[in-house]
């Protein structure tokens, strides 16, 4: 058990960024029914945990990514966390929209990229990977290389394991599905019968409760 992902993991369970229902199911953007919902953006109202999010983005970055020269966030959850990195490492810093805007330069990256950048994406949540892997794809097309991303926890699906193997995008993450379980039971806040059905959901989300 990794003691950062436990630990994070436990915090994001104490301030309710991640909620378990497994018996009464969230719906997802997507359409998904789903007994787990996960928002990061929570820990920005927290000083002491929004400290701690932004340490640890830098500690694992300057570890896994030491030859960054800048620092994109994912709109618009990583935004703010993506800011508070980038200053903290006296980078650059770009955030990437979903689309491009509608008006004016009709910007996709807002900021500036210089062609050849070494740039890590901060992103604060992964689950199927394909908005985070959009953003990695239009920093690549700003003829930038895009040598990792770090995210504040991934729900570990296959399909968004094998599109980050596919893109070739490096991910390490400061939590994640099985250590936030894992936290749930240990601390009472879910049974083991919970356990089965979280276990249930997560091998087929789209057809989950269906």
């Amino acid at each position: 058990m990794d003691i950062l992902k436990k630990d994070f993991a436990s915090k994001l369970l104490k301030v309710k960024a991640i909620k378990l229902q497994p018996n009464n199911p969230f719906t997802w953007a997507s359409g998904w029914k789903s007994p787990f919902y996960c928002d990061n953006r929570k820990t920005l109202s927290y000083p002491d945990l929004r400290n701690y999010v932004k340490l640890e983005i830098v500690h694992n970055i300057l570890e896994h990514f030491p030859d960054v020269e800048a620092i994109a966030g994912v709109a618009t959850g990583a935004i703010a966390q993506g800011a508070l990195v980038a200053d903290a490492l006296n980078l650059p810093f770009v955030y990437v929209r979903s689309k491009p805007k509608d008006h004016g330069l009709e910007n996709l990256i807002e900021g500036e990229l210089k062609p050849g950048m070494k740039v890590v994406v901060v992103e604060d949540l992964i689950s199927t990977g394909g908005s985070s892997l959009k953003a990695v794809e239009a920093i690549r097309n700003n003829a930038c290389d895009v040598i990792g991303m770090i995210a504040s926890y991934t729900y570990g699906f296959p399909v968004a394991e094998k599109a980050f193997e596919d893109a070739k995008v490096k991910l390490v993450t400061l939590t994640d599905y099985d250590h936030v379980v894992a936290e749930a039971l240990e601390t009472g806040y879910i049974a083991e019968d919970d356990v089965e059905v979280l276990h249930k959901w997560r091998k087929d989300p789209a057809n989950w409760n269906k």
